[in-house]
């Protein structure tokens, strides 16, 4: 225990959720004996997401596995180059590489439907319309949750996503990544070049856009993977893991 307790998870939202999408992850590994910090970013500039981010792993104890889901893999993979972080999970999540941003990434690549279910306010920060959490966001999640989750959506500056990487931790961190076979977010193959890309230790899982939320007992061995802690026996976890590079 002395060991684990010398680890933090330090957890990063993405757009369109806050901290609350960790719910069901969090006690799992804190029964694990792991420090666990759910960050809140701000969403409306990758440097600001990221100095948020580096407030909770100066503050964390010992060695740090950063965690990022959606948008938060791209703040994940500028942060991550703190000398505290150890290792990377990413959920369903962008990783960019060195000078490259979200939208280099989905250039090639045709606009989700989800696009034109947004909604704008003043500032310019979009929310998704509540339909749209419920159908591309969490379709996999009972309806009374998802109206919830539309409430408590984080809103997010779309300028973001032209934001570029300067240093990709990936490059020098060992790094595991979750696709989601059903996600209409960001979409399971280009998640899984992405997770080829990284060279990450990939886990498949049959579920939206949110994993964490809608296998919870799933994500978390995955992230106790990454921590050093396995809970599966090695012939469960070659049955679901494989390694890509």
């Amino acid at each position: 225990m002395k060991d684990k307790a010398e680890k933090t998870v330090v957890l990063v939202h993405g757009s369109f959720a806050d901290g609350s999408s960790w719910e069901k992850v969090i006690p799992l590994l804190q029964a694990e004996g792991l420090n666990v910090v759910a960050v809140q970013i701000p969403l409306n500039g990758l440097a600001n997401d990221v100095d948020a981010a580096k407030r909770a792993i100066d503050a964390a104890p010992g060695e740090v596995i950063l965690v990022g889901h959606s948008w938060g893999g791209t703040v994940i993979t500028e942060a991550g180059n703190h000398e505290k972080v150890k290792a990377l999970v990413y959920v369903a999540a962008f990783a960019p590489s060195k000078d490259q941003s979200v939208g280099d990434i989905l250039k090639d690549y045709p606009n989700p439907e989800w696009f034109g279910s947004v909604n704008i306010d003043s500032g310019g920060f979009w929310k998704l319309t509540p339909e749209a959490v419920g159908k591309f966001f969490a379709q996999d999640l009972p309806a009374a949750q998802t109206s919830v989750m539309a409430v408590t959506q984080g809103p997010i500056l779309p300028s973001v996503f032209g934001d570029k990487i300067t240093e990709a931790a990936w490059s020098n961190r060992p790094s595991w990544y979750i696709v989601g076979t059903n996600d209409y977010m960001i979409g399971a193959e280009l998640e899984k070049v992405m997770a080829k890309k990284i060279g990450a230790t990939t886990t498949v899982l049959e579920t939206s856009h949110v994993p964490m939320l809608s296998k919870p007992k799933e994500v978390a061995e995955i992230i106790l993977a990454a921590a050093g802690i396995t809970k599966k026996s090695n012939s469960e976890l070659a049955l679901s893991t494989s390694q890509t590079g």
